[in-house]
């Protein structure tokens, strides 16, 4: 194994169907809005061009779930990733893991509480979303995949605040 890439301890896979049918379903939303504002547009010219920059939305966040549903989601000792390579959170920034019912998460998901907010706020719709201390992993995953992936990262980040805080001999 190459000394420079570390080992993924796990993945969270986009999973095909569930990719395909929401990207359908955002494509057929924005197709539909377009169409029915260019082909029988309301009287009122500002609901026209509401109902074409909502459609053409719809169809620009189609693409955008599109490309990045083709990632995945990697972990390794010190970080979670894409695929890409774009660090979604050091497991020494991460304070907390919350996978409750009543968690503002993703769907099949969970979420990671931050110490600090530094990474900005992105979006790969369908996958992630990182939201200033918050990042939020699921959507159209496994829910096996990140339930493992969670539970991983919560050992890590409690062997991570064991040897931080162990006293010294």
């Amino acid at each position: 194994m190459n000394d420079d890439m570390p080992e993924i301890l796990a993945t969270i896979t986009p999973s095909t169907p569930r990719r395909v049918v929401g990207i359908i379903i955002l494509c057929t939303f924005g197709s539909l809005l377009v169409y029915v504002g260019v082909t029988r547009p309301p009287e009122d010219l500002l609901l026209q061009l509401f109902m074409l920059v909502v459609g053409g939305g719809g169809l620009a966040l189609s693409e955008a779930m599109r490309r990045a549903t083709a990632n995945r989601i990697e972990l390794t000792e010190t970080e979670l990733r894409d695929s890409r390579g774009e660090v979604l959170a050091r497991i020494d920034q991460i304070v907390a893991v919350d996978r409750g019912t009543f968690a503002i998460k993703p769907s099949n998901g969970f979420l990671l509480r931050l110490s600090d907010s530094g990474g900005g706020n992105r979006w790969a719709p369908g996958l992630w979303w990182r939201l200033g201390r918050r990042v939020g992993v699921g959507g159209i995953t496994s829910a096996s995949e990140a339930k493992v992936t969670s539970e991983i990262i919560t050992a890590l980040v409690a062997r991570h605040h064991f040897e931080k805080n162990a006293p010294s001999e």
